[in-house]
This record gives structure tokens, C-alpha cells and sequence, in this order.
């Protein structure tokens, strides 16, 4: 089968032929249709990321079940799935507490590049090729743990749905679970990427009085307006957080999507006495915050998620409803379509900011 290879930091990826191993306890044979473009993926050709190589990148990949393996129960062939950016074991702490997107699991394999249970199942001749996010589906086949593979209806297309697996699960989940925004109230948004629009999208649903979007590129805002955000902010000209303020008092509720630490502090700034700042985007290593202790002494909240705290047997399915009903237009993320081979093109794109969303589509 063809697939993207990252054989170092900093160069093309190579599209080539490689091997895939069956399916092993509890592992399922995925057939990709499609595969999103992130920024996370990005982060790791730029060496933000450190992760073993050469590796498979990919981790918003969505399919249909060929093969499972022997001890699955989840899942059969034939079987629609989305497949999950952020691993869960289901039997630590963390996940029989209800927070799977916090299981160690997932730190574990992102650093040794494997699936879980530590096998490689990607080669190409003998040398062995590492699963990126558990998942490595930028390529046309992926060998996935069931735990990865949320099943989901049939009639939703799959060209479109793998963005559930990382920026649209993340960003609704964002404002929805991580915040936690009940109607009525304030919410601004920094970052207007795919997940930040999702999270635009998350608020609209949950009923939020007040959306404010920010960023520094005028036609990302216009897409913020059109998917419910009731003011938006150039951050190229204007202080944001001083418009916010003018404009409500001081939010409910912030969520930055960039991993910028001026952006954080600026969304903090953004609060209202007593408002919570949620954190998304993804900071370069050795990264640090200088805040000020007064913000929370004023009762100011500071915190983050992964996969926007989302429970995915649960959450994921019913986002997959919400956009088969029109609650969710995550259509209009999707700015280009690639084939394989022009996956370099998509993110040269992706870098340049000409689009929101590209799919790799098989």
C-alpha cells in the first residue's frame, strides 16, 4: 500500500510503498477514504514535535473496517469508523473516572511511535515505521487498536467525518465539556482554525449569548461569522482584549486555540472576575507563561484539554448527529482536497494559511 513517510525533521514527506501486518488482539484493518490535514502533524515536520522516525503521520483519519483481529468486540468489518487522535485504555484512573482524553496511554505511544501495547505494524523492506497519534493515516490502509475506531451511522460521509477524530471533536468539546458554556453566556475564541471554528460551531449549540472570535486574518473571521460568531476581532488592529471587554464586560469563558503564550495571556485578560480560560493549542516545547497571581486571585481559572475532553463512545457519535442535522456545517472547514500525492501541496497550504481544512482523500 502506498503511504506518507517523515524521515526526518525539516524535509519533504515521501510517498512510498510499504507493508502493513495483520491486525493483532483486539486490532482492527481500516480502509481509509479520507485523512485531514492538522497542524499537529505540521508541528512535527517542523521538529516542534519530537517523535520516533521515520514515522507515518495522519491522525484525523476516518474509514471502513476490513478486518479485526482476534478478542475484538467493538467492531466488525463493514463497519463506518472515525478514528480518534487521542488513545484511551479504558482501565487506568483516568478513564474509570470518565476522563479518557487524559489516559497516559496516549503519551506512551505518541512517544515511542507505536500502537498500544508497544508493536510496530508498518515496514517498509525490514526497517519498521512508527504510528503517528496510534494512527498513521496518511496512508490507504492503518492498523488501528478497536479503542481508536468509533463507530459511527452509515449515511454520513466519510470524505468529510475523519475531522470528528482531532479538530472538530476538540474544539466543540472545547466549549461544550472543557468550558463547560450554558446558554446564555459569553464566550470568546482566540485561533480561528479548524478548531477554533469548531468551537464556535460547540458554542452556537450549546446556546451562548455572546460569540467573539479572534485572529489576524480577515477571511477566517468572515468564516467565524457565518458559523455563528456575533462580533469578531482583527488581532493585527485591534487589542483584543480591551475590545472584548468594551464589548461585554469581560467574558464568560475563553478558549485559545494557537499555543501562543502572549495569546494565552491575552486571553486570560479577556475574563470577566471569576471566568475560566481554556487551553487548546499546542506550545512548542519549553514554552512558558509569565502571569500575573492577581488574576486568580480574582477567581480566574486556568486550564486545558486534549481532544476537548471529550468521552468518545459518547461524544462522538452524537457530534456526528448534530452534523447530519445542519447543527454542525463542518463542510464548510474543508477548503481543499488532496490525493496522496500531493500532500507536501496541502501542507505548504496549510502553512501559508490558504486553507482551514485540507483532506487527503484515497
Amino acid at each position: 500500500m502506498k503511504a506518507a513517510v517523515l524521515y526526518e525533521p525539516n524535509t519533504p514527506l515521501r510517498v512510498e510503498e510499504v507493508s502493513l501486518d495483520e491486525p493483532q488482539d483486539q486490532e482492527v484493518l481500516v480502509k481509509l477514504v479520507a485523512t485531514g490535514v492538522c497542524h499537529t502533524d505540521l508541528h512535527v515536520i517542523k521538529g516542534d514535535i519530537p517523535v520516533p522516525m521515520p514515522v507515518v503521520l495522519g491522525h484525523e483519519g476516518a474509514g471502513i473496517v476490513e478486518k479485526a483481529g482476534p478478542c475484538v468486540t467493538t467492531l466488525q468489518p463493514g463497519d463506518h469508523v472515525v478514528l480518534l487522535a487521542v488513545f484511551s485504555c479504558g482501565k487506568c484512573p483516568n478513564c474509570a473516572m470518565g476522563k479518557p482524553s487524559l489516559c497516559p496511554a496516549f503519551v506512551t505511544s505518541l512517544i515511542t511511535g507505536t500502537l498500544p501495547g508497544g508493536g510496530k505494524r508498518l515496514h517498509e523492506d525490514k526497517q519498521e515505521l512508527s504510528h503517528f497519534f496510534t494512527q498513521a493515516a496518511f496512508a490507504e490502509y492503518a492498523v488501528v487498536h478497536e479503542r481508536t475506531a468509533i463507530k459511527i451511522r452509515d449515511d454520513a460521509p466519510l470524505e468529510t467525518v475523519g475531522l470528528f477524530g482531532c479538530a472538530v471533536s476538540t474544539g466543540v468539546g472545547a466549549a461544550i465539556n472543557a468550558a463547560g458554556i450554558k446558554a446564555g453566556e459569553i464566550i470568546v475564541i482566540y485561533g480561528c482554525g479548524g478548531v477554533g471554528l469548531s468551537a464556535v460551531m460547540g458554542a452556537k449549540v450549546a446556546g451562548a449569548g455572546k460569540i467573539i472570535a479572534v485572529d489576524m486574518l480577515d477571511r477566517k473571521l468572515e468564516m467565524a461569522k457565518e458559523l455563528g460568531a456575533d462580533y469578531v476581532i482583527n488581532a493585527s488592529r485591534e487589542n483584543p482584549p480591551q475590545r472584548v471587554v468594551e464589548l461585554t464586560g469581560g467574558a464568560d469563558y475563553a478558549i485559545e486555540c494557537i499555543g501562543n503564550v502572549d495569546v494565552i495571556a491575552q486571553a486570560l485578560a479577556s475574563l470577566r472576575f471569576g471566568g475560566k480560560c481554556v487551553l487548546v493549542g499546542t506550545s512548542p516545547p519549553g514554552s512558558m507563561l509569565s502571569l500575573s497571581p492577581s488574576d486568580f486571585v480574582l477567581g480566574k481559572t486556568l486550564t486545558g484539554c486534549l481532544q476537548g475532553s471529550i468521552v468518545p463512545s459518547v461524544d462522538v457519535p452524537r457530534y456526528v448527529d448534530w452534523y447530519m442535522e445542519g447543527k454542525l456545517p463542518i463542510d464548510k472547514l474543508v477548503t481543499r482536497s488532496y490525493s496522496l500525492d500531493g500532500i507536501n501541496d496541502a501542507f505548504e497550504a496549510l502553512e501559508k494559511g490558504e486553507a482551514i481544512r485540507s483532506m487527503i482523500r484515497f
